[in-house]
């Protein structure tokens, strides 16, 4: 009986993490520098794997390839769009918007993604599923229970790490706010106010004018944020506060610092 739910989480894995090469690989092409795309540490993007069992429980005994393919994609946009929103109450953040995208609702979903998702679908239910089902059939209980287990043991440690290294967002922003407004006094700077929309690019033609600047501010943004907030920065272009613009101009001017940071890297390695 435990295989009947063993067989499908197993299943939500394998397509967790072909969705984290897909998003890893076209932000890292469009950054032109690695990045990990997943919420989660490690190499999956848990959305996808639950639009993709879904699609196959619900969708695999539909003959019709063009009914398959709406019902994914409605079915995603709504699994995206609760997702999104669910985030954004916990976190208190926009982690992907798609208000300039044509067709969108909320900044949440939007029509092209919709036929992304509708044609994966299609693919999944009717191309991959079948051999996905049929390799995960064959393999013998005992190394079915002991795999299912370490993936939910190290699923189940990484939502935790994740949540913890998030904790505390906001109030890491108001750390570094306050850190880089004492080094702006001390260097007889004088920053605009913090909601303008003009402050992220002040604070950017700052470091990109000095290299004591620019070390300063990265330094204070590695040790005031978590390696978990930073990556979160980094990772996700789109990501914005709810609550403050203050806050947006703190995010954009961190995600500067570790574009430049790791391209001053890159460019070290070539020499």
């Amino acid at each position: 009986m435990i295989v009947a739910f063993e067989q499908p989480f197993l299943w939500f894995v394998g397509y967790s993490v072909v969705g984290w090469i897909y998003e890893s690989s076209l932000v890292s092409i469009t950054s032109r520098r690695w990045v990990n795309r997943g919420f989660l540490n490690g190499p999956l993007c848990p959305i996808y794997g639950v639009g993709a069992v879904l699609a196959v429980l619900l969708l695999s005994g539909i003959a019709n390839p063009a009914v398959v393919f709406v019902a994914a994609a409605g079915g995603a946009s709504v699994l995206e769009y609760v997702t999104s929103w669910g985030m954004e109450q916990l976190f208190h953040a926009r982690w992907w918007d798609y208000s300039r995208r044509r067709f969108n609702i909320q900044g949440r979903v939007c029509l092209l993604g919709a036929v992304v998702f509708g044609a994966a679908g299609v693919l999944i239910v009717k191309v991959a599923q079948p051999l996905v089902a049929a390799m995960t059939s064959v393999i013998p209980p005992a190394a079915l229970h002991a795999v299912c287990i370490v993936c939910a043991v190290a699923l189940a440690a990484d939502v935790v790490v994740t949540i913890r290294g998030m904790a505390g967002f906001e109030e890491n922003l108001d750390r570094l706010k306050a850190v880089i407004q004492e080094y702006a006094s001390k260097a007889g700077e004088s920053l605009p106010v913090w909601e303008e929309p003009t402050i992220a690019r002040r604070m950017r033609a700052w470091s990109e004018s000095s290299q004591e600047a620019f070390t300063r501010l990265r330094d204070a943004a590695t040790s005031v944020l978590s390696a978990q907030q930073r990556r979160m920065i980094g990772a996700f272009p789109r990501l914005t506060s709810t609550t403050s613009s203050a806050y947006d101009s703190l995010i954009e001017t961190v995600r500067h610092l570790i574009d430049r940071d790791g391209g001053d890297a890159a460019d070290g390695d070539n020499r």
